[in-house]
């Protein structure tokens, strides 16, 4: 029986039958994930905890973020889910053609979200509101500055910011990296309708990575966006 699998394209050694492969394969992404879920569990308690202590900075802070921009990537990122579903759903098709297409469609939408997050993090930056490294002057973060009290909780805000957004950042050029590399195997027709696992795999975690962030865009940009006249 092992033998004769041995013979199915796409079907690796180790496995007696198409099935027993992808079930593995999906029980491996999801045992990922969730390593990552406690993994960003820890990020989001933080955020709690020190949004419980520091309320005013964490309301002022939120307001020297860009909403707009924030906003356009989460837009992005809901699109990217819709193609990346797409591709998996062509996937199982056999349609090497559009398979192809909606992973590249996915992967330019990453690239917009990054080129976008790259351009936020230079205007951080050229603020001088990056917490780190000796760049951070409050004092002239606007015409009014931020307010002596609130500097050091609008401080603990920002790196809360920069972390969360550039983890996630980090886990989006992954995801490039994996899209990339489902476009080439497509290309060299290396998908079938018995073989595309890989591409149902790699959606479990651009998803993933999708839900994470349509948690950080109201945590850390809406926090103090009732407030009127804190910021900019």
């Amino acid at each position: 029986m092992a033998e004769h699998a041995t013979h199915v394209p796409g079907l690796a050694h180790h496995f007696v039958s198409m099935e027993q492969q992808k079930e593995a394969g999906t029980l491996g992404m999801w045992i990922f994930l969730l390593t990552e879920l406690m993994f960003f569990g820890g990020l989001f308690l933080a955020y709690t905890i020190y949004r419980t202590t520091y309320p005013e900075g964490f309301l002022y802070g939120s307001h020297l973020l860009n909403v707009p921009l924030g906003g356009t990537n989460t837009v992005v990122l809901i699109v990217s889910s819709l193609t990346m579903a797409m591709a998996v759903y062509y996937s199982q098709l056999g349609e090497k053609k559009k398979l192809i297409f909606f992973l590249l469609v996915t992967l330019a939408l990453c690239f917009v979200f990054l080129i976008i997050k790259y351009f936020e993090y230079m205007s951080k930056i050229h603020d001088h509101l990056f917490p780190a490294f000796g760049t951070y002057h409050p004092s002239t973060t606007g015409p009014h500055g931020i307010p002596l009290e609130l500097q050091q909780p609008v401080r603990v805000f920002l790196w809360i910011y920069f972390l969360m957004t550039g983890l996630h950042a980090l886990h989006m050029i992954v995801g490039a990296g994996i899209l990339i590399t489902l476009i080439y195997m497509a290309q060299k027709g290396r998908f079938t309708k018995q073989y595309n696992s890989p591409v149902e795999i790699s959606g479990l975690y651009w998803h993933f990575v999708d839900i994470v962030w349509i948690f950080l865009f109201p945590l850390l940009y809406l926090t103090g966006f009732h407030v009127s006249g804190a910021g900019h």
